[in-house]
């Protein structure tokens, strides 16, 4: 048998409107060629579909087979149909983003509630891109949106940029280093540094100042969230480095006091890495327009 989708739309209006008149009209079709397309239909299953002599008309045991695989078949039709239509429009679609900068979970999700309001129908994932290379993911399209401080000249990759941030050192109140009106890269030989659980050179720490400086501290300790890491550091049981957003953002205690790395201070930029292809589509350029809100509040605080 060669079933086609009309065919399936067929039985099923045939049934919903018990009769080929009602049908007809509802498929936009004479009831002739209707007539015609049942006959042909039934030539090649072999059988009968409707029991012709009833009123309204019904269809045999047959044709309820057919009818069956007709409402497993045409809501799953119907939904690709839609999806694709929105595709087009630009109101669905995927959004799979990875994270190279741990702290900036703290900043990404009031972006993606204030997202989700309006574009419900976008598939949101968020990979933390720490266990895999984030970057060549976005090449072979595995993720669509990358979070990074680190651009890089690739072929078809926009970096958008988002927001500059000052790593800055974080102690105790009572900390001695809290006296000095900068920390350098030496002042961390005898201290516990507490950090993301994350490769080194992922974090503005060491690959701003202690590598190319040569120190290690006398030990490392990692700890995965924020709030967590600041309540160690006011517990004096070591000194981290944070975004200077993140310290204002998370505001867990006033036990903990901020200096500037080096003199002159140092300065990251955050970027939003993206597809060239995608940045025309409509929820992509949302994101973007929402992350840079929710960038100057930060800045603005």
């Amino acid at each position: 048998m060669h079933i086609e989708f009309r065919h399936l739309r067929t039985i099923q209006a045939i049934h919903e409107a018990g009769g080929l008149a009602r049908a007809a009209d509802q498929l936009h079709i004479t009831q002739s060629a209707l007539s015609h397309q049942i006959k042909g239909l039934e030539d090649q299953a072999g059988v009968e579909l409707f029991v012709r002599r009833s009123k309204p008309l019904k269809l045999s045991p047959a044709g309820m087979r057919l009818l069956k695989l007709a409402h497993q078949i045409l809501p799953q039709v119907q939904a690709l149909q839609d999806e694709f239509t929105g595709l087009r429009a630009g109101s669905t679609g995927r959004m799979h983003i990875a994270i190279e900068c741990h702290a900036c979970f703290e900043w990404l999700f009031p972006v993606l509630e204030q997202f989700r309001k309006s574009w419900g129908d976008v598939d949101v994932d968020i990979r933390p891109g720490l266990a895999f290379d984030a970057l060549p993911a976005l090449l072979k399209e595995e993720v669509d949106l990358v979070v990074s401080s680190d651009p890089e000249v690739l072929p078809g990759i926009e970096f958008v940029e988002l927001f500059d941030y000052a790593p800055v050192f974080v102690a105790a109140s009572t900390h001695p280093l809290v006296k000095k009106p900068f920390v350098d890269a030496v002042d961390f030989r005898d201290q516990t540094l507490i950090t993301y659980p994350v490769e080194r050179t992922r974090l503005d720490v060491f690959s701003q100042l202690l590598i190319p400086a040569k120190v290690e501290p006398v030990a490392i300790r990692q700890v995965e969230l924020t709030a967590v890491i600041l309540l160690l550091v006011a517990s004096n049981r070591g000194v981290s480095v944070l975004p200077d957003w993140v310290v204002r953002e998370v505001k867990y205690s006033s036990d903990y006091i901020t200096r500037p790395l080096t003199a002159l201070g140092i300065t990251r930029r955050l970027y939003a890495a993206v597809r060239k292809d995608d940045l025309g589509k409509p929820f992509m350029q949302q994101l973007l327009k929402l992350a840079g809100e929710e960038a100057r509040k930060l800045q603005s605080q």
